[in-house]
């Protein structure tokens, strides 16, 4: 069967999804309940017309169920088990993986270190996922970071009140005012307490330190806007059931509202248009819609609407020692999720030259290339009194890519010859699974390498064998 065919386990989710027996689900989509036992688990192939009416009764995007998500898992649980505890020397893989398992059982049993209840499952061995953020992160890969239902709202927002780039956060300030009956007090940094934003639902304020810059503020007034307006559209997109956790349902529902915010600074059709006409420039389109670069890259990455795509975009935010905090991919290319990633991405490099845009053509072991542009961005500075020898700067570097293949359509591509080896940055998911031997920034062994060591020679790294 091909790897294509393989969407037995993603039709079984979606079935548990929305509650269904399998009879109830064969029934709706004209199949028997045998056949599409067979296709649940992959003994037939998920065919165009069963796709069709998958698209039609469900209301899902047949895009994803395709097989691009099957390839990132395999991807990340080879960086997974690249981890001591499945290493080879261990009696065996499957050992290992019920040891976890069992321990992770034991602990939950005898009130071990969790916070949540443990979520309804259908499953034996469904478990809770380690961290909320990763399961928003995946939640938010599977829609493809394209939410029609926030695009909607955010242009019905800006057709009801004839909204203006230029005179945007004087509109919105009124919109909480008259619409919703909040009122927008600016504070004094110290009267803060370290926060940016504060709402109080008794008195209907919105509270918004005197730190935020117009971006951020602009940004903020819209988050507002679209948790108190829009809250059954946001509630239903995360709604019960597709998280493990209280903690992950309430990142999702902030994580959709700032989907909203930004749909609201930069409107779908009038960003790709300016997108396309400026050729991707991130600093024109910073001024042009009183955003940040961070703000932007992000929109930038949005733009999946069926028949009005933009270019497909990878984004991530890492910190100075290497945390991502951010992630999503269009572009196809693998973003480390568990350990180091690989020191050669230019959003690395970005933190040696701080505030400076740096550019990279990069290509994978698999062949597959990309062309990306990163640069760090400062967070906001709060005053603390402190001396200058306990206080540094927060900062984070900004990582935007394409497939390769879209580069001319970038003007940070201009005057390069782009395929030309010489400036082609060899480059990998992490040094775990990079099956790369002569890299120099190499620092554990990989995973699909018997690590040989001569006490008497010494290769480019380490973990590289000499030549």
């Amino acid at each position: 069967m091909s790897k294509e065919a393989r969407l037995g386990g993603k039709l079984r989710r979606l079935r548990r999804e929305r509650k269904l027996s399998q009879a109830t689900m064969a029934e709706q989509l004209g199949i028997s309940a045998s056949y599409l036992n067979l296709l649940e688990h992959n003994q037939r192939p998920v065919t165009v017309p069963v796709l069709l009416k998958l698209a039609q009764r469900f209301s899902i995007d047949v895009q994803s169920l395709t097989a691009e998500d099957d390839s990132r898992l395999v991807s990340e649980l080879m960086e997974a088990f690249a981890d001591p505890l499945f290493d080879a020397a261990s009696p065996s893989l499957g050992q290992a993986l019920l040891t976890l398992y069992r321990a992770y059982r034991s602990a939950r049993g005898n009130g071990g270190p969790t916070h949540e209840p443990a979520a309804p499952s259908a499953e034996p061995g469904e478990v809770q996922a380690a961290l909320p953020s990763e399961e928003v992160s995946d939640f938010i890969q599977q829609r493809r970071n394209h939410f029609k239902e926030l695009e909607s709202a955010a242009e019905a927002l800006w057709r009801e009140h004839d909204l203006d780039i230029d005179n945007l956060t004087r509109q919105l300030v009124d919109i909480l005012a008259q619409r919703f009956a909040v009122e927008v007090i600016i504070r004094p940094a110290g009267q803060m307490d370290g926060t940016l934003r504060e709402y109080n639902p008794v008195t209907r304020q919105l509270f918004l330190s005197e730190l935020l810059p117009l971006s951020s503020r602009n940004f903020q007034l819209a988050h507002q806007i679209g948790t108190l307006g829009w809250r059954k559209q946001i509630d239903l997109l995360a709604s019960p059931g597709k998280f493990t956790s209280q903690a992950a349902e309430k990142l999702a529902l902030g994580a959709l509202a700032n989907y909203f915010a930004g749909a609201v600074l930069m409107p779908y059709e009038r960003f790709l248009e300016a997108a396309r006409r400026t050729r991707y420039d991130v600093e024109i389109l910073q001024l042009r819609f009183r955003a940040s670069f961070e703000q932007v890259c992000h929109r930038l990455t949005t733009l999946r609407r069926a028949g009005a795509e933009g270019v497909p975009f990878h984004l991530l935010r890492v910190d100075i020692a290497g945390n991502i905090s951010k992630r999503f991919s269009a572009s196809g290319i693998r973003i480390a999720r568990f350990g180091g990633a690989c020191p050669r991405w230019n959003v690395y490099d970005a933190f040696a030259t701080p505030g400076l845009l740096r550019v990279q053509v990069s290509r994978m072991p698999d062949g597959a290339a990309f062309f990306c542009i990163a640069r760090t961005v400062d967070h906001i500075s709060r005053p603390t009194g402190r001396s200058a020898l306990t206080q540094r700067i927060g900062r984070l570097a900004i990582g935007l890519g394409c497939p390769l293949s879209y580069a001319g359509e970038l003007a940070y591509a201009d005057g390069l010859v782009l395929d030309d080896p010489m400036i082609v940055t060899p480059i990998g998911v992490s040094c775990s699974v990079c099956e790369r031997l002569d890299c120099v920034d190499r620092a554990m062994p990989s995973l699909h390498h018997k690590l040989e060591v001569d006490e008497n020679r010494r290769g480019v790294s380490a973990y590289a064998p000499p030549r």
